[in-house]
């Protein structure tokens, strides 16, 4: 019954959630999948440029998690694409506000493509999800900061529970690491499709 009832999901309610383990058969084809079509879908919406702003802070291992795939894929050559928030330049708590704001005045009907940590239950561990949803960042700090994002990258690095912000500053670098791989190889493979297909031009 579970099979069928996924055969009737559209293209459209698919894409609006996403919960992908990156250790299980197939976790790159399902994530280059679906983050090529939302961002097809988003452009085509009239979203002109592509900002990914990878959110957190390299003080703490569970949370480096944004600017560990912000360093990776910095180096994209494509200016269309922007980069916010890598180990040099984190985007966290303190300048998110500000960087948004800049990034709304610098650049043409941006598509933001926000990336972050987060804590979850036991059996999500070492999972992605993408949404078109924005992130709500900080809420395992207790921080009240904007949401951010027309599609939202979050991986689950560690359990959520008590004091969580000692569970980010605890987390096995080898999760956020594999993690990051993941996503940066994830990302530079859908631009580069993107580009072949002519969806971007350099």
């Amino acid at each position: 019954m579970q099979g069928k009832k996924e055969q009737l999901l559209t293209v459209e309610s698919k894409l609006k959630y996403q919960l992908i383990n990156i250790y299980k058969p197939g976790a790159f084809s399902n994530f280059t999948t679906v983050l090529y079509e939302l961002m097809q879908k988003k452009l085509l919406d009239g979203y002109v440029t592509p900002v990914f702003v990878c959110i957190g802070s390299d003080r703490s291992t569970g949370d480096s998690l944004g600017p560990l795939v912000g360093y990776k894929i910095e180096g994209i050559r494509n200016k269309n694409v922007h980069i916010y928030g890598t180990l040099e330049r984190p985007v966290h708590a303190k300048n998110l506000e500000t960087t948004i704001k800049e990034i709304n005045e610098k650049h043409e009907k941006p598509l933001v493509i926000a990336i972050d940590a987060c804590l979850g239950n036991a059996d999500h561990v070492g999972c992605i999800s993408v949404s078109e949803q924005p992130i709500k960042p900080g809420l395992a700090l207790n921080k009240n900061l904007p949401p951010v994002g027309d599609i939202s990258i979050m991986g689950f690095v560690n359990i959520s529970g008590f004091m969580d912000f000692l569970t980010l500053q605890n987390t096995r670098l080898y999760i956020v690491m594999s993690m990051a791989d993941f996503l940066a190889n994830g990302i530079r493979y859908v631009l580069w499709k993107m580009q072949r297909y002519k969806q971007l031009f350099c």
